[in-house]
């Protein structure tokens, strides 16, 4: 009887082996799906296994998703060479609130959209044709910067 059990589940195990899973499929296909879907999908998908995660962190997938004056927003927000970053991690760094010019001016990226947010202070505002101290006084209160 004990012979014809482990039998069984040698035969058990052989099936499961032949059976191909989601960690089968190739990190280039995935990456290549991967293009099509928004920036939190992505990052949800690549917890499944080690073929998402693995296809998460293409550059080519990003770059998608970032905007085309990327280059520019690094060297002037992030203060950084795009080159010694990967896209991802330029992604994530953009997505949150970076703060320039004395920060007088905020920017990010909307995370589901990829669009470029820019928050500019009413110090960093000028005036054209009303830049006469005697019309334009700025009274600074605790919730300004």
């Amino acid at each position: 009887m004990g012979a014809g059990v482990s039998g069984f589940a040698a035969d058990t195990q052989r099936d499961c082996q032949l059976t191909p899973s989601l960690g089968d499929v190739p990190e280039s296909c995935i990456s290549s799906i991967f293009m099509y879907l928004d920036p939190p999908e992505i990052c949800k998908l690549a917890s499944l296994n080690r073929a998402f995660c693995g296809a998460s962190l293409a550059d080519f997938v990003w770059e998608t998703k970032l905007p085309s004056n990327y280059g520019y927003l690094v060297h002037k927000v992030l203060d950084r060479s795009p080159k010694s970053l990967s896209k991802k991690e330029i992604y994530a760094r953009l997505c949150r609130p970076n703060r320039f010019d004395d920060g007088t001016k905020e920017v990010w990226l909307d995370k589901r959209s990829g669009k470029l947010c820019l928050c500019i202070s009413a110090k960093a505002l000028k005036i054209t044709g009303i830049d006469d101290r005697r019309y334009w006084n700025h009274i600074p209160t605790e919730e300004s910067r």
